[in-house]
């Protein structure tokens, strides 16, 4: 067997494809020194970047998830205001509607009283300007009436009882004819 390997390694002084053993050798150190060096510089940092990636990745999603319930509570806020601002503009326009009935029934009842014054005021002064004319058709009957007995009966009707008397018969008269 010792044949074969120096065999070999005749083969591999002369052959181009093949590595000379010092080669291996210090490819081998290379490699160690090398593989080494990664695994306690580089290797660390990598995992360190990678770990710091993650980190930041889930930190973001925490961040994220917690954005979200932060606007998913500030939106049912926002709701609950909402809902609160119609419960109040609707309970706003009721009472406008209910005060605006008050004040048309309020006008209402001063626009009734203020009629009924004015009917009442109206009636009195019909009333009294129905009197006055009574008294002056009165007078005025009486005096046609005591002009026109005396020019009937033919004697003056100056005495004023007398004329009283007269008109009041006569005005008597003229009532029971009715």
């Amino acid at each position: 067997m010792s044949n074969n390997v120096w065999q070999l390694a005749a083969l591999a002084e002369n052959s181009p494809v093949l590595p000379k053993p010092a080669e291996i050798i210090v490819g081998l150190v290379a490699f160690g020194i090398l593989f080494f060096l990664l695994r306690t510089k580089a290797v660390p940092k990598f995992e360190q970047a990678y770990k710091e990636r993650t980190n930041a990745i889930e930190g973001g999603i925490e961040r994220a998830e917690k954005a979200q319930q932060e606007a998913e509570i500030a939106l049912r806020a926002y709701k609950a205001q909402l809902a609160d601002a119609r419960g109040e503009a609707a309970k706003m326009r009721e009472e406008a509607r209910a005060e605006g009935a008050a004040i048309i029934e309020e006008m209402r009842s001063t626009a009734q009283e203020e009629a009924a014054r004015i009917t009442s005021a109206a009636r009195a002064s019909i009333e009294t300007e129905r009197k006055q004319a009574v008294n002056s058709l009165l007078n005025e009957v009486g005096t046609i009436a005591t002009s026109l007995a005396s020019k009937i009966v033919g004697e003056a009707l100056d005495d004023q009882a007398r004329q009283s008397r007269v008109v009041e018969r006569f005005l008597a008269d003229l009532e029971g004819s009715k």
